[in-house]
């Protein structure tokens, strides 16, 4: 019987070592960690998103520090901001939420955040970082995603070691450090993506397959060899036909009803990948406030 991987539950319990773990900061240092949240704009899906981040981190005990500014901010502005949290004490992470407003460039703020506070493990020193360490070092900030994703595998208590892994997608964000992620497992990775020839065939020979493509239901369930592991980063909206109604449905990147069929375990959208995100950047947050303490 396919194993169905509960993101919901897993992340419920590593917020739970979290917050034991900072009752214990506070009870030794009387500080906690401090994650400054900043959004540019009312993108409806931003405001979901900060509104679920907001309220993870303020139940494990952090201090949340809300800026939320409007979509006329300039790009000098915003700098500013940054500039001026990269220096406040009681800030131990920094998370500007993407996308922000087109006459902003991304990179050059997430670039401006200090890489040790960089919630989100984004920064070009720690994604070098990620990329020459022999192994997960505990110490560094890995972007959230593709760390959720390795503690789900994980999760399932099987030896990664010599596995054939394939991650669809090669976006900075989830597919490349994915495959730097699993690499340190001992896994053998290609990176495929949706221009990949034979793409079904490359699937076909994968023990993991980790689906970062964006593209709804493309990973088809005849791709998945028996037996094997699909993780599924994707979350797509469609319209379906649902009792009759047309509704807007959330799926993944991979036809869902049809891997399960082969499929050893696979995560489901909604309830995978994720919640997973949100505990690992308050994982970030408090690796970031630790090692703060040890400087």
């Amino acid at each position: 019987m396919t194993k169905l991987i509960n993101g919901k539950e897993i992340a419920k319990n590593l917020r739970n070592t979290l917050k034991k773990e900072i009752d214990n900061l506070k009870s030794k240092t009387g500080k906690v960690p401090g994650l400054a949240v900043v959004q540019v704009g009312e993108v409806a899906a931003s405001n979901v998103y900060v509104k679920a981040k907001t309220k993870s981190a303020k139940e494990v005990g952090f201090e949340v520090i809300d800026h939320h500014l409007i979509e006329q901010t300039s790009e000098e502005e915003l700098l500013q901001l940054v500039m001026n949290l990269n220096k406040q004490e009681n800030v131990n992470g920094i998370l500007v939420q993407l996308p922000l407003p087109d006459h902003i460039n991304e990179q050059v703020i997430l670039d401006s955040i200090h890489p040790d506070k960089d919630a989100d493990g984004f920064h070009p020193l720690n994604v070098g970082k990620l990329s020459i360490a022999s192994h997960n070092d505990q110490n560094l900030l890995i972007p959230c995603t593709p760390y959720g994703c390795i503690i789900m595998l994980k999760s399932l208590e099987i030896n990664l070691s010599g596995k054939n892994a394939v991650v669809i997608g090669r976006s900075n964000i989830v597919g490349k450090p994915m495959a730097q992620l699993l690499l340190k497992e001992s896994c053998t990775v290609t990176i495929a993506h949706s221009k990949t020839q034979n793409l079904e065939e490359v699937c076909q020979n994968a023990d993991i397959v980790v689906a970062a493509v964006g593209r709804p239901e493309m990973v088809k369930g005849s791709w998945i060899k028996k037996g094997a592991v699909v993780i599924d980063v994707g979350i797509n909206r469609i319209e379906a036909n649902i009792k009759g109604e047309n509704k807007n449905k959330l799926v993944g990147d991979v036809d869902f009803k049809e891997a399960e069929k082969n499929a050893s375990a696979i995560t489901p959208v909604p309830g995978g990948v994720g919640p997973m995100t949100i505990a690992c950047l308050l994982r970030n947050t408090t690796v970031a406030f630790k090692n703060k303490q040890k400087s």
